[in-house]
């Protein structure tokens, strides 16, 4: 019989379909990190709270569009940061290239978080 561990490997790579403006979504794969579930809902605590910090900044502070997005961005590049560990692109992962990429493509950021966040989910039993 085989040995199985318990704890989970520390990442885990996975496709993910990146949109191309203009053209199909091209599937890049991506390492991911582990988070187990008290560390991943710490996670999402963070995200929310700077999320709902975002909201209100623009709100009570009447960013302009730009102002609102450049604020966005940052958002967004910080959450990347926090699970992503590899990726297939061409450029080496750093944070001027998680800029550059949710800079370029408005739905990346959303693909990868559903595609992390998708990993967790039970696999499906049956049929």
């Amino acid at each position: 019989m085989a040995k199985i561990k318990i704890s989970q490997n520390p990442t885990f790579k996975t496709k993910v379909a990146i949109p191309r403006v203009g053209g199909k979504p091209e599937d890049v794969e991506f390492e991911f990190k582990y988070l187990d579930r008290l560390a991943l809902s710490a996670l999402f605590d963070k995200w929310n709270s700077a999320r709902d910090e975002h909201a209100n900044k623009v709100k009570e502070d009447g960013l302009s569009w730009q102002e609102a997005t450049v604020s966005e961005i940052g958002i967004q590049v910080a959450q990347l940061r926090d699970i992503v560990a590899g990726w297939a692109f061409d450029e080496k992962l750093s944070d001027e290239s998680l800029t550059a990429l949710v800079t370029t493509c408005i739905g990346a950021p959303q693909a990868v978080l559903d595609a992390y966040q998708s990993a967790y989910n039970p696999a499906r039993l049956g049929n």
